[in-house]
Protein backbone atom coordinates (compact mmCIF):
# COMPACT_ATOMS: atom_id res chain seq x y z
CA UNK A 1 0.00 0.00 0.00
CA UNK A 2 1.22 3.49 -0.78
CA UNK A 3 2.24 4.99 2.53
CA UNK A 4 2.88 8.71 2.69
CA UNK A 5 5.82 9.52 4.96
CA UNK A 6 6.83 13.01 6.06
CA UNK A 7 10.19 12.16 7.64
CA UNK A 8 9.09 14.21 10.68
CA UNK A 9 9.54 12.52 14.05
CA UNK A 10 7.01 12.96 16.83
CA UNK A 11 8.06 12.54 20.45
CA UNK A 12 6.11 12.30 23.67
CA UNK A 13 6.87 12.83 27.33
CA UNK A 14 8.64 10.40 29.63
CA UNK A 15 5.56 10.41 31.86
CA UNK A 16 3.13 9.80 28.99
CA UNK A 17 2.02 6.27 28.21
CA UNK A 18 0.36 5.24 24.96
CA UNK A 19 -2.21 2.55 25.74
CA UNK A 20 -4.20 0.41 23.36
CA UNK A 21 -6.05 -2.89 23.53
CA UNK A 22 -6.85 -5.20 20.66
CA UNK A 23 -9.04 -8.22 20.14
CA UNK A 24 -7.49 -11.57 19.19
CA UNK A 25 -7.37 -10.53 15.53
CA UNK A 26 -5.39 -7.40 16.31
CA UNK A 27 -8.28 -4.94 15.86
CA UNK A 28 -8.19 -1.94 18.18
CA UNK A 29 -10.88 -2.05 20.89
CA UNK A 30 -9.44 0.69 23.12
CA UNK A 31 -7.06 3.61 22.61
CA UNK A 32 -6.22 6.21 25.25
CA UNK A 33 -5.92 9.98 24.71
CA UNK A 34 -2.13 9.83 24.37
CA UNK A 35 -2.48 7.24 21.58
CA UNK A 36 -5.04 9.37 19.77
CA UNK A 37 -3.03 12.58 20.02
CA UNK A 38 0.31 11.07 18.96
CA UNK A 39 -1.06 8.83 16.19
CA UNK A 40 -3.33 11.65 15.01
CA UNK A 41 -6.57 9.67 14.91
CA UNK A 42 -9.97 10.27 16.44
CA UNK A 43 -11.42 7.46 18.52
CA UNK A 44 -14.10 6.91 15.89
CA UNK A 45 -11.48 6.55 13.13
CA UNK A 46 -9.29 4.05 14.96
CA UNK A 47 -11.64 1.77 16.93
CA UNK A 48 -12.23 -1.48 15.04
CA UNK A 49 -9.23 -0.85 12.79
CA UNK A 50 -6.33 -3.30 12.61
CA UNK A 51 -3.46 -2.22 14.85
CA UNK A 52 -1.17 -2.30 11.82
CA UNK A 53 -2.92 0.89 10.63
CA UNK A 54 0.00 2.58 12.43
CA UNK A 55 2.66 0.21 11.06
CA UNK A 56 5.67 1.96 9.57
CA UNK A 57 7.22 0.43 6.40
CA UNK A 58 10.69 0.70 7.99
CA UNK A 59 9.71 -1.92 10.61
CA UNK A 60 10.96 -5.42 9.80
CA UNK A 61 8.04 -7.81 9.59
CA UNK A 62 9.96 -10.49 11.52
CA UNK A 63 9.75 -8.33 14.66
CA UNK A 64 5.94 -8.43 14.44
CA UNK A 65 6.07 -12.18 13.85
CA UNK A 66 8.13 -12.55 17.03
CA UNK A 67 5.71 -10.27 18.88
CA UNK A 68 2.60 -12.17 17.77
CA UNK A 69 4.18 -15.62 18.31
CA UNK A 70 5.09 -14.54 21.85
CA UNK A 71 1.78 -13.02 22.95
CA UNK A 72 -0.32 -15.73 21.30
CA UNK A 73 1.64 -18.29 23.33
CA UNK A 74 0.52 -16.44 26.49
CA UNK A 75 3.76 -14.59 27.22
CA UNK A 76 4.48 -10.87 27.42
CA UNK A 77 7.00 -9.08 25.22
CA UNK A 78 8.94 -5.82 25.18
CA UNK A 79 9.93 -4.42 21.79
CA UNK A 80 11.11 -1.21 20.17
CA UNK A 81 8.64 -0.24 17.48
CA UNK A 82 8.63 2.52 14.89
CA UNK A 83 5.05 3.68 14.31
CA UNK A 84 3.47 5.89 11.69
CA UNK A 85 1.03 8.67 12.54
CA UNK A 86 -2.01 9.30 10.33
CA UNK A 87 -0.30 12.23 8.56
CA UNK A 88 2.88 10.23 7.81
CA UNK A 89 5.00 11.45 10.74
CA UNK A 90 6.76 8.71 12.73
CA UNK A 91 7.41 7.98 16.39
CA UNK A 92 9.44 5.39 18.29
CA UNK A 93 8.05 3.50 21.28
CA UNK A 94 9.19 0.89 23.76
CA UNK A 95 6.15 -1.38 23.70
CA UNK A 96 5.17 -3.80 26.46
CA UNK A 97 2.49 -6.12 25.11
CA UNK A 98 0.64 -8.58 27.32
CA UNK A 99 -2.17 -11.07 26.76
CA UNK A 100 -5.32 -10.63 28.88
CA UNK A 101 -6.87 -13.87 30.18
CA UNK A 102 -10.41 -14.80 31.22
CA UNK A 103 -11.24 -16.91 34.29
CA UNK A 104 -10.59 -20.14 32.35
CA UNK A 105 -7.12 -19.05 31.31
CA UNK A 106 -8.07 -18.30 27.69
CA UNK A 107 -6.56 -15.25 26.02
CA UNK A 108 -9.37 -12.77 25.36
CA UNK A 109 -7.46 -9.66 24.24
CA UNK A 110 -4.05 -8.00 24.13
CA UNK A 111 -2.94 -4.91 26.05
CA UNK A 112 -0.09 -2.65 24.98
CA UNK A 113 1.64 0.07 27.05
CA UNK A 114 4.12 2.16 25.10
CA UNK A 115 6.68 4.51 26.58
CA UNK A 116 9.12 6.99 25.11
CA UNK A 117 12.40 5.13 24.49
CA UNK A 118 15.93 6.33 25.18
CA UNK A 119 17.59 7.85 22.10
CA UNK A 120 20.62 5.57 22.25
CA UNK A 121 18.33 2.52 22.34
CA UNK A 122 16.45 3.80 19.29
CA UNK A 123 19.74 4.21 17.41
CA UNK A 124 20.71 0.59 18.20
CA UNK A 125 17.25 -0.74 17.32
CA UNK A 126 17.41 1.15 14.02
CA UNK A 127 20.75 -0.45 13.15
CA UNK A 128 19.38 -3.93 13.87
CA UNK A 129 16.10 -3.25 12.04
CA UNK A 130 17.95 -1.98 8.96
CA UNK A 131 19.91 -5.25 8.85
CA UNK A 132 16.69 -7.25 9.13
CA UNK A 133 14.93 -5.10 6.50
CA UNK A 134 17.82 -5.65 4.08
CA UNK A 135 17.41 -9.42 4.51
CA UNK A 136 13.66 -9.13 3.91
CA UNK A 137 14.21 -6.96 0.84
CA UNK A 138 16.76 -9.40 -0.63
CA UNK A 139 14.02 -11.98 -1.28
CA UNK A 140 11.52 -11.73 -4.11
CA UNK A 141 9.07 -13.79 -2.07
CA UNK A 142 7.79 -11.77 0.91
CA UNK A 143 7.20 -14.86 3.04
CA UNK A 144 10.71 -16.20 2.38
CA UNK A 145 12.14 -12.79 3.17
CA UNK A 146 10.34 -12.68 6.49
CA UNK A 147 11.39 -16.23 7.35
CA UNK A 148 15.02 -15.42 6.53
CA UNK A 149 15.03 -12.25 8.65
CA UNK A 150 13.24 -14.05 11.49
CA UNK A 151 15.94 -16.75 11.40
CA UNK A 152 18.65 -14.05 11.43
CA UNK A 153 17.01 -12.44 14.47
CA UNK A 154 16.72 -15.78 16.31
CA UNK A 155 20.32 -16.69 15.39
CA UNK A 156 21.54 -13.35 16.72
CA UNK A 157 19.72 -13.90 20.02
CA UNK A 158 21.03 -17.45 20.32
CA UNK A 159 24.57 -16.25 19.64
CA UNK A 160 24.16 -13.71 22.44
CA UNK A 161 22.53 -16.34 24.63
CA UNK A 162 19.67 -14.05 25.64
CA UNK A 163 15.91 -14.04 25.14
CA UNK A 164 14.52 -11.12 23.14
CA UNK A 165 13.33 -9.22 26.23
CA UNK A 166 16.82 -9.18 27.76
CA UNK A 167 18.27 -8.23 24.37
CA UNK A 168 15.82 -5.32 24.16
CA UNK A 169 16.79 -4.05 27.59
CA UNK A 170 20.48 -4.33 26.73
CA UNK A 171 20.04 -1.96 23.74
Amino acid sequence: SDVHLTGVERTFGRDEIIVSKTDLKGRIIYANEVFLSIAGYSEREILGQPHNAIRHPAMPRCVFKLLWDTIQSGSEIFAYVLNRAKNGDHYWVLAHVTPTFDGQGNIVSYHSNRRSPKRESVAKAETLYNELLAIEAAHEDRKQGMEASFKALVDKLQALGVPYDEFVFAL
